[in-house]
């Protein structure tokens, strides 16, 4: 079941489409990522499904109807430009903006309390907002997104400012989430993290989709063909013992040889151990699958030189 989807969503400011008949299927209990550019749209996009701005054109559905006004209630979202107020001590401000999102202030404090906890953030609760780093204040933040439990979450560049080790613990946290189905729509630049936990993603370019589905699905789609084999050898293979291979590339050091070979359509990767001599030990076989930030960058340079936007 789609828990949020977008129907052909237009955004015009002036002579500019922000997006051009944008249309995403957000499955209910994924994590799906929203990817592009600078100014591709992304934001703009989560903007309407906050309905903080209104669509030109097309609608917005919300677990199978249309969005209604107080669906606003069961959303938190992290944006990008981070919003504390720098005077208030980060206790005090983290329950007044969990009583805005209508929790009781005895169960915000018990909640705040488990989430401080969780994050080892506890000695910060009568610090000043400005007293913290970027990194801390982004966790008090991901805090005042969470705290009401909503079922759909939007984290805009959630990992800015933080170090590895908090942002393995940031990502956990989220895909703990997920794991208690909540579903959750992940921008982000870094596609290493879209690959460690997005199910589904949509590349946004020019206020339009150019790339969308499955992550495994997407990454084989742009497959190259290309099959990298590792091997333990006291001599290279002879010509003749390559010939049932297309090879691109061959090395051989130190009695290890390795060849990048392209398979023949209807032959299989599990088939190549067959094709070896029976003298070699086999070591490594892999295909050649390319990241998704190899895809990223493949499909926006792809799209630089199409026709202009239209507009209306």
């Amino acid at each position: 079941m789609n828990f949020l989807e977008t129907k052909d969503v237009v955004k015009q400011y002036g002579s500019y489409r922000a997006l051009d008949h944008v249309s995403v299927a957000v499955r209910e209990g994924t994590i799906f990522g929203l990817l592009g550019p600078n100014g591709a749209g992304k934001t703009t996009l989560i903007r309407i499904i906050n309905r903080i701005t209104a669509p030109d054109k097309g609608q917005v559905f919300f677990g199978g109807r249309p969005f209604e006004a107080n669906d606003v209630a069961r959303i938190g979202y992290l944006p990008e430009e981070r919003g504390l107020y720098r005077k208030m001590k980060v206790g005090e401000q983290a329950l007044y903006l969990a009583r805005l999102k209508g929790i009781d202030g005895k169960l915000a404090k018990v909640r705040l309390q488990e989430w401080f906890e969780k994050l080892g953030i506890q000695s910060w609760w009568n610090r000043k907002v400005e007293e913290l780093s970027k990194g801390m204040q982004q966790k008090v933040q991901f805090i005042c997104t969470v705290i009401h439990e909503p079922d759909l979450l939007i984290f805009d560049e959630p990992f800015s400012g933080f170090d590895p080790i908090n942002a393995d613990l940031l990502k956990n946290e989220i895909l703990e989430m997920k794991q208690k189905g909540k579903t959750i729509i992940f921008s982000t630049h870094n596609m290493h993290s879209v690959e460690e936990i997005c199910d589904d993603i949509a590349l946004v370019n020019k206020g339009k989709i150019v790339l969308s589905g499955e992550v495994s699905e997407v990454r084989n789609r742009f497959n190259s063909g290309i099959v990298s084999i590792a091997f333990l050898a006291e001599t290279p293979l002879s010509p003749d013992e390559l010939a049932p291979f297309n090879v691109v590339e061959s090395h051989f050091e130190g009695g290890k040889q390795v060849l990048r070979v392209t398979l023949e359509k209807d032959r299989k990767v599990r088939e190549i151990p067959n094709l070896l001599p029976e003298r070699v030990s086999l070591v490594a076989l892999e295909a050649e699958i390319p990241s998704m930030n190899d895809i990223f960058i493949h499909t926006i340079k792809s799209h630089q030189e199409e026709a202009p936007q239209s507009h209306e």
